[in-house]
């Protein structure tokens, strides 16, 4: 404990929110005297996944506060920047007995409802004491993690049992979790509400505008991006360039903290850089680096085509179904674990390109951009994956009302 606790704090440094909150990771959140729906997130991703079901429940008007969690600085500002007041934040206290109790004693929720794959035993046990029902919603499960829990079935097994009802996106994933020792009877396949994408009309605007700055050129955007990609992205677009001059290349780094190391890698790799946090006018940029929080399904929406991050290399991928809710080509790299059922779906409606380098994905962008034809048909047959697949939102919020 006192490791992670000065760990935090050192990270504190770049991000203040993290010291000025120790005491929420400890569990010393505020008291609260009527009903909580608590809802769990891990970070940005799946605040955005959560959006939808967030404001499906708000309308319900449950007579009870929506409480939502996150593991990082940036989920919280994400979800703050989504719901304002209509909703309470706090950070998700760390998994030891006594946080999550202190956490469980102040809140007293309704339910635990868990996003995807956060399974941490404390949290589980002590709700399961405190008979506060756990449902985790949208439940994913790779073959790869189900491998490494059977493993551990001795000590995953007890844990799992204690989960009142998984929505899984897939039955291959309510097969894992079965494998795993969660009750058949505890496992429903939903779908997975990331299907049920909702660009608002506000979003759209957003993009119509900044799609104006960016100017009549073709713009590509590789949304998500970690270290190890950035290097073989700026090269892609380098290739890019050779055949299509005015190109322009928006890179949006997964995570904040890289936000000035990417801007100084496309400085030394001789590209024009211009910074969206600084309101830089990206005309006659070669890239356009999206260092703001928030905004990248609205980039996405002011793009030509999209590549996912994550994917060339080995993290597992983002969520490909932002880029394709906009009717626009999504390319991928191969690592795509984490994202294994939405793939399929995506291949199987012929509605994205996987390559497996850098230098492919240069390659499918200068080929797309010289064919608008091939490139209009690819985002209409993505779009058209995530309309058939709609619906799982309804069944999940249907659920945890039953439930409830």
């Amino acid at each position: 404990m006192p490791l992670v606790l000065a760990r935090f704090w050192w990270q504190g440094r770049h991000a203040p929110a993290l010291r000025q909150n120790l005491g929420q990771r400890l569990g010393l959140v505020q008291c609260y005297s009527q009903p909580v729906i608590w809802v769990h997130t891990a970070s940005v991703g799946e605040v955005i996944a959560a959006g939808p079901m967030i404001r499906r429940l708000l309308d319900r008007k449950l007579e009870a506060r929506i409480l939502v969690t996150a593991m990082t600085d940036t989920g919280l500002a994400q979800a703050r920047k989504m719901f304002g007041d209509d909703v309470d934040y706090s950070y998700v206290p760390l998994d030891t007995p006594g946080s999550v109790r202190r956490f469980l004693g102040r809140v007293t929720p309704k339910v635990a409802v868990v996003l995807e794959t956060e399974i941490w035993p404390n949290l589980i046990t002590q709700c399961y004491r405190k008979q506060v029902p756990v449902f985790l919603i949208n439940a994913r499960l790779s073959e790869r993690s189900a491998r490494g829990y059977e493993r551990v079935r001795g000590l995953v097994r007890p844990v799992m049992q204690k989960i009142t009802w998984i929505a899984a996106q897939a039955e291959k994933d309510a097969e894992r979790f079965r494998r795993i020792g969660v009750a058949p009877a505890s496992v429903e396949v939903t779908g997975s509400v990331k299907f049920d994408v909702d660009i608002t009309e506000g979003i759209r605007e957003s993009a119509r505008q900044c799609r104006q700055i960016l100017g009549a050129r073709p713009v590509w955007v590789a949304g998500s991006t970690h270290a190890g990609e950035d290097e073989q992205l700026l090269e892609a677009h380098r290739a890019v360039l050779g055949q299509h001059p005015q190109a322009l290349l928006v890179i949006v780094p997964r995570h904040p903290d890289r936000f000035g190391s990417v801007a100084e890698l496309a400085v030394k790799a001789g590209f024009t850089v211009a910074r969206r946090s600084l309101q830089q006018d990206p005309a006659h940029a070669q890239v356009y680096l999206g260092d703001t929080m928030g905004e990248l399904m609205m980039l996405y929406g002011a793009g030509d085509m999209a590549f996912v991050g994550g994917s060339l290399i080995e993290r597992g991928g983002h969520n490909p179904l932002e880029p394709a809710a906009w009717g626009i080509p999504v390319l991928s790299g191969p690592h795509v674990f984490n994202f294994e059922t939405v793939y399929e779906r995506l291949r199987a409606g012929e509605g994205v390109v996987m390559v497996q380098s850098g230098d492919e994905l240069g390659q499918a962008v200068v080929r797309l951009m010289a064919t608008r034809e091939e490139r209009q048909a690819l985002g209409e047959r993505a779009l058209a994956v995530v309309n058939k697949n709609r619906g799982a939102l309804d069944r999940v919020v249907e659920g945890i009302v039953e439930r409830l």
